[in-house]
């Protein structure tokens, strides 16, 4: 049998692997079909969700980091890593060739033989060999193991491709809550300019009317223990602003040197809220899209280790030239080959073959329990977020209201310490309560983004699946 007609039957008895299909496994868990913290709206966020919150700039940062992010750049080579031994384990499927050049010389002496008239001499010859050869081995897969071992690694490149889309996900949130916190700072540290400011004047009147002789020294000293600590608050926000800077530059892999332009405000947050179903986020989450084809690479693996019980065919061919003469290497009359085939069946390997079975079952099942805690989790975190929603609506509404109380108070209060009709302790806690309740409603504000934020990540950033943008699926 030529050796071409050998190679053209293997080739065209193997077929190409795939990867095995989505199947997300079913939860024990009942799913409602609705969120039970808030109803399906039936708005449709874009994948692209930061663009919402409609600031260009905000836009632009999200777009560095993904690009010069180096964390996502390092989940992008494993995600090739993969690939890799995607394509290695599909190379297992297809018969491997090989060709050999070998040449030698060897000189064999004649013991016994004399030379007439050169006794002390002895007779030799040497032998010349070259060859050239073209092998190839293959292995037939009846039983499905070095395809079920392709599909797995399909299963796992996949995996990758999900893994890498969580980490776009995560590090675009992660840049947009750094945005806000940057934007937060800025108007925390303006507040405390501002209130150093005002205390500063309220010290000056106070100080002005004791040496008056119309308050006492108490009021002096109150007074200026307020400035002080005003002024303290102001290198604190000024700390806090500095730091939330570098932080977001680390994020966009530059220099964390602190002079990125950030902005002054926090925008308004967006009114609508995503809709969509529960079922859905098995098919969109990128985490939940990855614990799937893990589920599924292990139940190749599983296959694989029962297909190990069972007999192996290979078979070898050999083709080439043999001559003593480098010259003949390519001519056909010096043409040698071989066919060989072998059948192993394991008979005894001391429980290792049923060990390992036993082994890729248990990790199957381990794999279906952490999808199920991952889905599980997911389904926490959008109803989590669709409930804080109304509850930070609320709490924003409430901090509106204080901050008018507070703000009117101060000035009563002002105006009746200057009239003689109140002490300076009124003056103080006036000042004190506007300025906390000023700060807590630009926290709040900035928490009421982040945690819109967290629900389009719990939401996997989309519904639109016609996109190529993030959260589409790999």
């Amino acid at each position: 049998m030529r050796l071409q007609t050998v190679v053209g039957l293997v080739v065209l008895s193997v077929g190409c692997a795939t990867a095995p299909p989505a199947a997300p496994p079913v939860l024990s868990v009942t799913v409602p079909t609705t969120w039970t913290a808030r109803p399906d709206t039936g708005t449709e966020p874009t994948l692209m969700w930061w663009t919402d919150f409609g600031d260009p700039a905000l836009d632009e940062v999200v777009v560095a980091a993904l690009e010069q992010n180096y964390d996502l750049q390092a989940a992008a080579l494993r995600l090739e890593q993969a690939m890799a031994d995607s394509r290695g384990a599909a190379a297992d499927l297809l018969p491997t060739l090989q060709v050999g050049l070998s040449g030698s010389k060897r000189k064999q002496n004649f013991i016994g033989f004399p030379i007439p008239g050169a006794e002390d001499r002895v007779l030799s010859t040497v032998f010349s060999n070259y060859g050239v050869s073209l092998d190839t081995s293959w292995e037939a897969d009846l039983w499905g193991r070095l395809r079920s071992g392709a599909r797995a690694a399909l299963a796992d490149l996949q995996s990758q491709a999900a893994d890498l889309q969580a980490a776009q996900l995560s590090l675009a949130g992660q840049t947009v809550k750094a945005w806000f916190a940057a934007a937060e700072a800025e108007q925390q540290l303006s507040l405390a300019k501002e209130t150093v400011t005002s205390f500063g004047g309220t010290a000056d009147q106070v100080r002005e009317r004791f040496e008056q002789g119309l308050r006492p020294s108490l009021d002096v000293r109150l007074a200026l223990s307020n400035l002080s600590n005003a002024e303290a608050l102001r290198a604190q926000r000024g700390q806090q602003l500095d730091s939330t800077v570098r932080q977001l530059e680390v994020l966009l892999g530059q220099y964390a040197s602190g002079t990125l332009d950030t902005p002054s405000i926090l925008p308004d947050t967006p009114p609508s809220i995503p809709g969509g179903l529960p079922a859905d986020l098995v098919s969109r989450r990128p985490d939940l899209i990855a614990a799937e084809r893990r589920v599924a690479a292990t139940g190749q693996r599983l296959q694989v280790a029962r297909a190990d019980l069972y007999p192996s065919i290979s078979l070898t061919a050999n083709t080439g030239t043999s001559t003593g003469a480098l010259a003949d290497l390519l001519r056909g009359n010096f043409g040698v080959w071989s066919f060989l085939s072998n059948l192993v069946q394991p008979l005894f390997q001391g429980g290792r073959l049923r060990a390992g079975v036993d082994r890729a079952e248990a990790r199957e099942a381990e794999e279906l329990a952490l999808y199920a805690n991952t889905a599980l989790q997911a389904y926490s975190e959008v109803e989590t977020a669709l409930a804080a929603e109304a509850l930070l609506a609320e709490r924003q509404s409430h901090l509106e209201s204080s901050v008018e109380q507070s703000r009117a108070a101060e000035e009563l209060a002002d105006d009746r310490y200057r009239t003689g009709l109140g002490d300076f302790i009124a003056v103080l806690e006036s000042q004190r309560l506007a300025l906390q309740a000023e700060g807590d409603l630009i926290a709040a504000r900035r928490q009421r983004l982040e945690n819109r934020v967290d629900l389009y990540l719990a939401l996997g950033g989309g519904f639109d699946r016609s996109s190529d943008a993030i959260g589409s699926q790999p």
